[in-house]
C-alpha cells in the first residue's frame, strides 16, 4: 500500500467529492422520477389507446425495456472505469445522461409523427438505460475511495440523499405543474419542462467532476502497474459467488426503491383514490423524510457493521411492507403519508448500505466493473420491472396488495443472499491483490 493511498482526504476536498459524485447522480434519478410521476401523461403523449390501463403498461413497459440496457452499460463503462479512471468515465456517463434525458424533452408525440414517437421514446430511453449502467456504481467507487475507512457508510450515504432528493424534486417539479396547468397545457408542453431541466444540470456536473483528480486508490493501482488489462474476465472469474451473494440483497434494494420511489404515486391514484396531485405530495413528503434521514443510517451501519445493517433492512421491510400497503390503500391523506413513511424507513438502510458494499465487496482493480455488474443486474430484473410487476399483480389477482406479497418474498431471498456476505466495514479498499480480496469477500464470517 502506498502513502498516498494511506492518506487521509482533507475534508474540503471531500465536500469537493461528495458534490461531484451526488450531482449525476441526482441527474439520473431526476430522470426516471419524472417519467415515473408523469407515466399518465406520458402515457396519453405517447401511447394513445381507449384503455388506459394498456397504456400505462406500455409506458411502465419502456421504463423496463430501459433497464434492459443498464447492465450492458455497466459492462462497458465498468471496464471503462478500470482501466482509465473513474474520474473520466463518470465525465462521460454524465454527458451522456444529460444529453439523453434533453432529447425527451423536445420528442414529438404520437399524434406529430404517430408510431415512430414510441421509437424514439424506446430508443432514447435504452441510450439513457446504458449510459446510467456506469453511473451509480462508479459514483459510489468514486467517493468510497476518497472517504474514511471508519465512516465510508456516513459519507456514502450522501449518495443516496442525491437518489432520493432528485425523486424529491422531480415530484415537486410534477405536482407544480399538475396545480398550476391546465390539462391541455401540461399534456401540450408542461410535461417537457423537467426534463429540459437535465442539460444545464449535465453541464454543472461535468464540470464539478472534471476539476477533480482521480481517486487515491485508483492512483495508487495506476502507480503500481496493476491496473486490470480484461477487467471483465478477472471479475467473472474471481468474484462470481460475491456477485451472487450481493446480487441477492440488492434485488431488494431496487424493489424497495422503485416500489417506495416511483410505483406508489401511482399506486395511491389507482388503489387509494387520491387524485394525482395529492399522490404526489404524498410523495415529497415522504421522499424528504426519505434524504433526510440517510445519514443516520449511514451512520448506523458504521457503527454496527454491515451484516447487522443487512438483516435490520430486511426484516424491517418484511414487518412492514404488508400494512404499508394497506394504509396507503385506504384513501385517507394522513394514512397514506404514515404507510409511505413506514416502506421508506427499510428502503434507505437497503439503500445506504449497497452504497458502501458495492466497493468494499470488491478489489480496487476490478471494483467499478464488478461492482457495476452486479448493481445493474438486480435493478434491471428488480427494479426496472417494479412498476410493471405490480400493475400486472393487481390487474391479474384483483387484489391492491399482492405487490406487498411480491415484496416479502424478495425479502426473504435477500435476507439469506446478504447473510453470505462477510463484515466488510473496517477494511481498507486500497489494495490491489484481487484473488487474495476476493476470496475474503466470497468467505462469510460468523
Amino acid at each position: 500500500m502506498t502513502t498516498q493511498a494511506m492518506k487521509r482526504v482533507d475534508p474540503a476536498t471531500l465536500r469537493r467529492v461528495i458534490c461531484a459524485a451526488s450531482i449525476g447522480n441526482f441527474v439520473e434519478w431526476f430522470d426516471f422520477a419524472v417519467y415515473g410521476f408523469l407515466a399518465t401523461t406520458i402515457a396519453q403523449q405517447f401511447f394513445p389507446s381507449g384503455d388506459a390501463s394498456a397504456a400505462l403498461l406500455k409506458t411502465f413497459a419502456v421504463f423496463a425495456v430501459a433497464f434492459a440496457f443498464r447492465p450492458l452499460g455497466g459492462i462497458f463503462f465498468g471496464m471503462l472505469g478500470d482501466r482509465i479512471g473513474r474520474k473520466k468515465t463518470l465525465a462521460l456517463t454524465i454527458l451522456l445522461m444529460a444529453g439523453a434525458t434533453t432529447l425527451i424533452g423536445v420528442l414529438p408525440n404520437y399524434a406529430a409523427i404517430g408510431v415512430l414517437a414510441p421509437a424514439l421514446l424506446t430508443l432514447i430511453r435504452c441510450a439513457q438505460g446504458f449510459s446510467a449502467g456506469g453511473e451509480y456504481a462508479g459514483a459510489c467507487a468514486y467517493l468510497m475511495e476518497h472517504a474514511p475507512r471508519t465512516e465510508r457508510a456516513w459519507y456514502g450515504s450522501f449518495v443516496p440523499v442525491s437518489t432520493f432528493s432528485a425523486f424529491a424534486c422531480a415530484a415537486v417539479v410534477a405536482y407544480a405543474l399538475e396545480a398550476s396547468l391546465s390539462p391541455e397545457a401540461m399534456g401540450s408542453w408542461g410535461w417537457r419542462l423537467p426534463f429540459l431541466v437535465a442539460a444545464p444540470l449535465g453541464l454543472v456536473g461535468l464540470y464539478l467532476r472534471w476539476r477533480l483528480d482521480e481517486t487515491p486508490a485508483f492512483q495508487a493501482v495506476a502507480k503500481e502497474h496493476a491496473v486490470a488489462h480484461s477487467p471483465l474476465r478477472e471479475t467473472l472469474k474471481s468474484h462470481g459467488a460475491a456477485i451472487c451473494y450481493l446480487g441477492a440483497f440488492i434485488s431488494l434494494t431496487a424493489l424497495s426503491f422503485y416500489m417506495f420511489t416511483t410505483y406508489f404515486a401511482t399506486y395511491l391514484q389507482v388503489a387509494g383514490g387520491l387524485s394525482r396531485a395529492t399522490a404526489l405530495l404524498v410523495s415529497v413528503i415522504a421522499l424528504v423524510f426519505a434524504a433526510a434521514i440517510c445519514p443516520l443510517a449511514g451512520a448506523y451501519s458504521d457503527r454496527v457493521g454491515r451484516r447487522k445493517t443487512i438483516a435490520s433492512a430486511c426484516i424491517l421491510l418484511l414487518v412492514a411492507v404488508y400494512p404499508a400497503f394497506l394504509l396507503a390503500s385506504s384513501g385517507s391523506f394522513l394514512a397514506s403519508i404514515l404507510g409511505v413513511l413506514m416502506l421508506a424507513i427499510g428502503a434507505v438502510l437497503c439503500n445506504v448500505v449497497t452504497a458502501v458494499l458495492l466497493s468494499e465487496t470488491f478489489p480496487t482493480r476490478t471494483r467499478y466493473t464488478a461492482s457495476a455488474i452486479t448493481y445493474n443486474l438486480a435493478y434491471t430484473i428488480f427494479g426496472g420491472t417494479a412498476p410493471l410487476m405490480a400493475t400486472w399483480l393487481i390487474t391479474s389477482t384483483g387484489s391492491n396488495l399482492s405487490p406487498a406479497f411480491y415484496l416479502m418474498v424478495i425479502a426473504v431471498i435477500a435476507l439469506v443472499g446478504g447473510m453470505a456476505l462477510p463484515e466488510t466495514s473496517k477494511i481498507s479498499l486500497h489494495g490491489t491483490d484481487s484473488s487474495a480480496d476476493s476470496d475474503t469477500v466470497v468467505r462469510a464470517t460468523a
